[in-house]
């Protein structure tokens, strides 16, 4: 994964219920594991804006339900800081379903995403209708 340019608060944590903002047929989904996450030992690991995630489908169509699946993070309601001093936060905490290598399984992204996603992943940001 390539890094970010800001300081982002880990706010995600494992059991954390997300919206899915794609046309994938999820609607929620819950956070199982962070990609990549290195933490102590007894810690749930957490993730933060731009991070991919591991997540089993809570609701949706019944063809896409109790499957796991990657997905990468486009907004967070927590607070976090941007390298020119300025603080984000969004209404609620979203995800978008990828495969291993990135690439999104939908072919449109409902709502905003973060600067920070379009930076480290681009094709999600191609297909979002804005990127704040």
């Amino acid at each position: 994964m390539k890094a970010i340019g800001s300081s982002v608060t880990r706010s995600l944590s494992q059991k954390s219920r997300c919206f899915c903002t794609d046309n994938s047929g999820a609607k929620e989904v819950e956070i199982i594991s962070a990609i990549g996450y290195h933490g102590k030992k007894r810690t749930l690991p957490k993730a933060g804006i731009a991070d991919m995630v591991t997540v089993v489908i809570k609701k949706g169509r019944p063809d896409v339900r109790k499957k796991v699946e990657r997905a990468v993070i486009v907004r967070v309601k927590h607070a976090y800081r941007r390298a020119d001093g300025s603080r984000v936060a969004f209404e609620d905490n979203a995800v978008v379903l990828v495969d291993e290598k990135g690439l999104p399984k939908a072919s449109e992204v409902k709502g905003v995403v973060a600067k920070e996603v379009g930076e480290r992943w681009p094709k999600i940001a191609g297909l979002a209708s804005a990127v704040i």
